[in-house]
């Protein structure tokens, strides 16, 4: 699909830790996690002041650049430091594409939680679905997941017979 995409920062910063453990004594992965955690938590502190405003964030978009070009050119020697640069280069473009858009999470909790539900009808399905089942499921899926994240009962608005969630958001869960 052609549009802008943004990778997970939650999930490198977890592999960035997970990194420091098994290389404790590495400087190189110790300098690139100090870089990287002082620059997301510049951003993160934004967001929790701001939300996930353009306007707040696109402040943060030189200062991205600036580690993505120091993580692209710098030579290195530590296995774990060259792996780090190689998947920069290659996400440059969705590392902090966040910055320049309003509302868009710096990481994929929401995706992932959403797709838990789909996950687990496939393997309950075990094979056995059609193109119209996996479109009816992903259909109850959306209803499901924009319920919960608004806060309404599924039950309640399967049950009001309505068809936009905003003529039942007034009525409580």
């Amino acid at each position: 699909m052609e549009c802008p995409q943004q990778k997970c920062l939650l999930h490198l910063l977890r592999d960035v830790n997970e990194d420091l453990q098994k290389n404790p004594y590495d400087e190189e992965v110790k300098g690139f996690a100090q870089d990287f955690a002082r620059l997301l938590r510049t951003i993160i502190d934004t967001i929790d002041r701001y939300g996930l405003a353009k306007t707040q964030l696109s402040k943060h978009i030189p200062e991205a650049q600036r580690f993505v070009e120091r993580m692209s050119s710098d030579v290195f020697s530590s296995e774990a430091t060259l792996r780090y640069q190689k998947r920069i280069k290659k996400n440059a473009d969705r590392l902090f594409t966040f910055l320049h858009y309003d509302g868009v999470p710096w990481n994929n909790n929401n995706a992932e939680h959403a797709i838990k539900y789909f996950a687990k009808y496939r393997t309950l399905a075990d094979g056995t679905f059609s193109e119209r089942s996996i479109k009816e499921a992903l259909r109850l899926l959306s209803v499901f997941q924009t319920c919960r994240y608004n806060g309404v009962s599924v039950l309640k608005f399967l049950l009001s017979q309505q068809t936009a969630l905003a003529d039942i958001m007034g009525r409580g869960n």
